[in-house]
């Protein structure tokens, strides 16, 4: 979906994004996902520049929720230490804490991407540690590609596996 990131506009991108983990049956997934989106949109209205135009997606694949948020500003994000009195700053720190992986990736001059995966409840992990959207596990990713690998998995058990259990939801 593509929005200003305005207050007015925040609470109702939370809302959908809500609704449709509820529709998903991921509802222990919707607190966390509902606070990642709205800092990652705060961020937007208060840092972006030139305009506060973004576009929120999220995408369920394997066993991973990963909430998106692309802007037109190309500077990446840094998580800061912020003092203890201060009312700003931690967003990130917040969205590092609580998800599995995290980062932001350039876009050239049409801006970034920052992101956040959460792991779905019930579901069996990995086997493998796999490349997940581009970046590290720990901080944003600072490096630069224009090439996504695809990851072949072996063949196994469950609906999962390859692109059969694939669900995707641009919003908008």
């Amino acid at each position: 979906m593509e929005l200003q990131a305005l207050p007015s506009r925040i609470g109702q991108v939370r809302r959908i994004v809500s609704a449709q983990l509820r529709h998903w049956r991921l509802d222990a997934l919707t607190d966390r996902a509902a606070l990642g989106v709205t800092e990652l949109l705060t961020n937007v209205h208060r840092h972006a520049r030139p305009d506060k135009i973004c576009t929120v997606d999220i995408e369920l694949l394997l066993y991973r929720l990963t909430v998106s948020v692309r802007d037109h500003d190309p500077r990446l994000p840094r998580v800061h230490d912020a003092e203890p009195y201060q009312t700003c700053g931690r967003g990130l720190a917040m969205i590092a804490a609580m998800c599995e992986n995290w980062g932001a990736r350039a876009q050239g001059d049409a801006g970034k991407i920052v992101w956040f995966t959460l792991p779905v409840p019930g579901t069996a992990p990995l086997t493998a540690t796999l490349p997940v959207y581009g970046a590290a596990t720990t901080g944003p990713f600072t490096g630069s590609t224009d090439l996504m690998v695809p990851v072949d998995l072996a063949p196994g058990p469950g609906p999962l596996n390859g692109r059969a259990g694939t669900r995707s939801f641009v919003l908008g």
